[in-house]
């Protein structure tokens, strides 16, 4: 770990975020070598965090072995250079082996993935969410997406159960329930945009305070999506 929970807090209230694909050969395995040279690549251009084997890095098509991997690797080209953040998810004890083999390679968060397949209550979401957070040193961002969607409710009562959560990222879009959220629980947290193509409401994320959200787009053409959040921010 090279960054600490509030450095890692910072990084993902201010700045566009990185969420590189995973490289896979033709045979349908990790491609180490095409994955590192991705990451060497990425490592010119500005974002503020780099989140591994995440929605777009097909996290629900690895391998525990692939997982550790592909962590490992992202931390040894861009570890120190901006916080790697790991995902964690589908069963509770699985996101848990998840959690520490991002730990153990030297990650610096979580990005916590809705539980898969499974509806439940709010309670339910809360101590899923909670038994992930409990079993890490690492800080914690919870992905608010999907079957496993938090009200404000549940995300305080998450937020006040355990003190490494350090994030919310939204998949929803619901920028009415999101606001009372942020009014709610002020800077305890840090707020993530998290919508497919979040350039498409990017503004009213901005509207509503929160100022930076996962490139899809950043993945293809990243100078273009690096421009597109100055130019959101008017920055230079």
């Amino acid at each position: 770990m090279n960054f600490s929970r509030d450095a890692l807090k910072a990084s993902i209230t201010d700045g566009l975020l990185s969420f590189p694909v995973t490289d896979f050969d033709a045979h349908g395995q990790f491609d180490a070598e095409s994955y590192r040279r991705r990451l060497a690549w990425l490592k010119d251009y500005d974002v503020s965090a780099l989140f591994v084997a995440g929605g777009t890095g097909e996290f629900f098509n690895l391998t525990l072995d692939e997982y550790r991997e592909i962590v490992t690797i992202a931390v040894e080209v861009l570890g120190g250079h901006v916080p790697i953040i790991a995902s964690a998810g589908q069963s509770a004890e699985l996101a848990k082996a998840h959690a520490k083999a991002a730990q153990d390679a030297g990650a610096d968060g979580i990005l916590l993935m809705p539980p898969y397949l499974t509806e439940c209550p709010q309670a339910g979401i809360v101590e899923y969410a909670a038994s992930v957070c409990e079993s890490t040193e690492l800080g914690v961002i919870y992905y608010n997406r999907a079957n496993g969607v938090l009200d404000v409710d549940g995300v305080k009562a998450l937020a006040e159960r355990c003190p490494n959560l350090v994030g919310l990222k939204d998949g929803k879009g619901d920028m009415q329930s999101l606001n009372i959220t942020i009014k709610t629980l002020g800077e305890r947290l840090a707020y993530v945009g998290g919508v497919p193509t979040a350039e498409i409401i990017a503004e009213a994320y901005l509207a509503i305070g929160v100022s930076t959200y996962s490139s899809a787009v950043f993945n293809f053409v990243p100078a273009l999506a690096v421009k597109f959040y100055q130019a959101l921010r008017g920055r230079p």
